[in-house]
């Protein structure tokens, strides 16, 4: 039987691997925020259109994950050579900073008689986006699992990279808003030019960590040579008899719908609720909240050697407080809550890594095979259908309050005011709930059945 090494790299190596989540959380912040406000606000095309186009590329955004995830989780020729994620965490990290341009390029035209155009252009751009995202993605987090094989070790590894992802999340809540002028269309293409930029070197910074061990290699090589290859659909019907995956990936899909609608909402929030500038303020409210919870969430985790009791305390205040921004209208009492909501933003963000690399150490046991790329892309599928939710909640509250597509904060009816509210913090408040309550009631992987699933781990050499 083997030992498992608590901590078998570096911390400068654990960083390195860190500034692949910088990149992530950078890339994400830069386009979740703006993509609805630039189409709808600035361009002024017409809200149900603009919504039925995000439909369309949540769909796409979540198939291709599990079919990346599926294609990539096999040896190609590099394989020996470069790894098995390496080589598509840079093929296609650079297509996938290179292609955000795109989205903020579309034809110079009237917004109404072109508005199909512009239909298209989101549709086919956000496409290209989100296919290198995956392939970037997909493979950069199924590295983790392999990559970090103990408990002790993934903690360590999260309470590394979460807080460089959060400083990604800071450049990418900061950076756009000292640039962008929601009037002025071509502020965002100079501000695609220093996000691509931006993310071109933090691509090189991740190259060392990112590196998979010739050991790794090797150990899959030999354990793929004895494995069959299960077909798509059968292999996502095992994965959905997980218990463990099924209610991660639910409890998942309910946390990523309140943050990309939190994120997406914040625009609309600081110009027609709060009428101030005030939208980099609050972005680093939630910052400084997140990043030094990250660290105390990290060490209470490892003291109480608990991943899904510290989850779920932070899964609560999540909902907590995001119930205040239903409300609120007041920039300093707004910065106040903001820093809590960002204090359970960064505990989970800090715990979604390990509570998934357990769920991933039950699916080795269970099926005596590792499947990363696999449950990744399954994982992301379900997550995608967050800016499905987003798309039709905004949509929806947009017509039915009256919202006046390009209208400045004179023109919208206090009943258009409201649905900012609404799709900003009372639905989002919904969703966590929900997702919390389930977390908690039929989550199953405690701390002595995760001990167990490692130790097996161990004797099957996987």
């Amino acid at each position: 039987m083997g030992e498992v090494i608590e901590i078998e790299h570096s911390k400068l190596n654990i960083a390195s691997y860190g500034f692949g989540k910088f990149l992530t959380e950078f890339m994400e912040m830069a386009f979740t925020v703006w993509l609805y406000s630039f189409y709808v606000r600035t361009i002024g095309v017409d809200s149900l259109i603009i919504g039925l186009a995000v439909i369309i590329y949540a769909i796409w955004n979540a198939v291709n994950d599990p079919l990346v995830g599926y294609l990539t989780n096999r040896p190609f020729k590099f394989t020996k050579k470069w790894g098995r994620r390496f080589p598509w965490i840079i093929i296609g990290g650079i297509a996938y900073i290179l292609s955000y341009i795109l989205i903020f390029t579309p034809p110079d035209i009237d917004p109404n008689s072109g508005a199909w155009i512009f239909f298209i252009w989101f549709i086919v751009s956000t496409a290209i986006f989100d296919t290198f995202n995956s392939i970037f993605f997909v493979n950069f987090a199924s590295l983790f699992p392999d990559k970090f094989r103990s408990v002790k070790e993934r903690r360590k590894a999260t309470g590394i990279q979460t807080p460089i992802g959060i400083v990604g999340v800071a450049l990418g809540a900061l950076l756009p808003p000292l640039i962008i002028d929601s009037g002025d269309s071509a502020t965002f293409i100079i501000n695609a030019g220093l996000v691509i930029l931006i993310g071109i070197i933090v691509l090189m910074l991740s190259i060392p960590g990112c590196r998979e061990d010739q050991v790794t290699i090797d150990r899959y090589l030999e354990k793929h040579d004895t494995e069959d290859r299960t077909p798509f659909f059968k292999t996502l019907k095992l994965t959905l008899k997980q218990k463990s995956f099924l209610f991660f990936i639910i409890t998942y899909t309910l946390y990523r719908s309140l943050v990309i609608s939190f994120q997406a909402s914040i625009p609309f929030f600081v110009e027609f609720i709060l009428q101030e500038r005030a939208q980099t303020l609050l972005s680093a409210g939630f910052l400084v909240g997140a990043l030094i919870s990250s660290p105390i969430w990290a060490y209470i985790a490892q003291k109480t050697d608990n991943n899904k009791k510290v989850m779920l305390i932070n899964s609560l205040l999540l909902t907590i407080f995001t119930i205040p921004f239903i409300f609120l209208n007041s920039v300093i009492i707004a910065l106040i809550v903001m820093i809590f909501w960002g204090f359970g933003l960064g505990g989970y963000w800090t715990m979604l890594s390990p509570v998934f690399a357990d769920v991933i150490n039950e699916s080795v046991v269970n099926n005596q095979k590792r499947q990363e790329g696999i449950f990744n892309g399954f994982l992301q599928f379900f997550g995608r259908l967050a800016i499905l939710v987003q798309a039709i909640s905004f949509a929806s509250v947009h017509t039915l309050t009256g919202f006046v597509e390009g209208g400045a904060i004179g023109v919208q009816p206090a009943s258009a005011i409201w649905g900012v509210h609404v799709h900003f913090a009372l639905i989002p408040a919904i969703f966590m709930l929900i997702a919390t309550i389930i977390f908690w009631k039929f989550y199953d992987l405690t701390p002595d059945k995760v001990k167990l699933h490692q130790d097996r781990i161990i004797e099957l050499n996987l």
